[in-house]
């Protein structure tokens, strides 16, 4: 059974850091193309930044342009862990996060939230 499990999330201030982690299991997570995904009540599910799995020559990361600069997207294939650095959020950053099997996900987790706010 596949599982994704997100943790991390919390209040920030405007400018502050925060690090979601998503444990994975139940599949090969280290072949899957990997991405993190958050959402705002009422509104679409938004792509946040994809990473690719290591075909040899090392992984892809890319961004939405709304958090490029400031999130960098990791994963650690030996201990099925994918993670979300996120620098000097934004109120509007403010959505549960998600870890998810490819875009659109094929399955993500329960989602962790995260409110930026002074």
């Amino acid at each position: 059974e596949v599982q994704l499990v997100e943790s991390g999330g919390g209040l920030a201030q405007p400018g502050e850091s925060l690090i979601l982690s998503c444990a994975a299991s139940g599949f090969t997570f280290g072949r899957m193309y990997m991405t993190w995904v958050r959402q705002v009540p009422g509104k679409r599910l938004e792509w946040v930044a994809g990473i690719t799995s290591d075909g040899g020559n090392g992984v892809g990361t890319v961004y939405g342009d709304s958090v490029k600069g400031r999130f960098t997207i990791s994963r650690d294939n030996r201990n099925n862990t994918l993670k979300l650095h996120m620098n000097n959020l934004k109120t509007e950053d403010t959505a549960t996060y998600y870890c998810g099997i490819g875009w659109p996900p094929t399955a993500k987790g329960q989602g962790t939230l995260v409110t930026v706010s002074a």
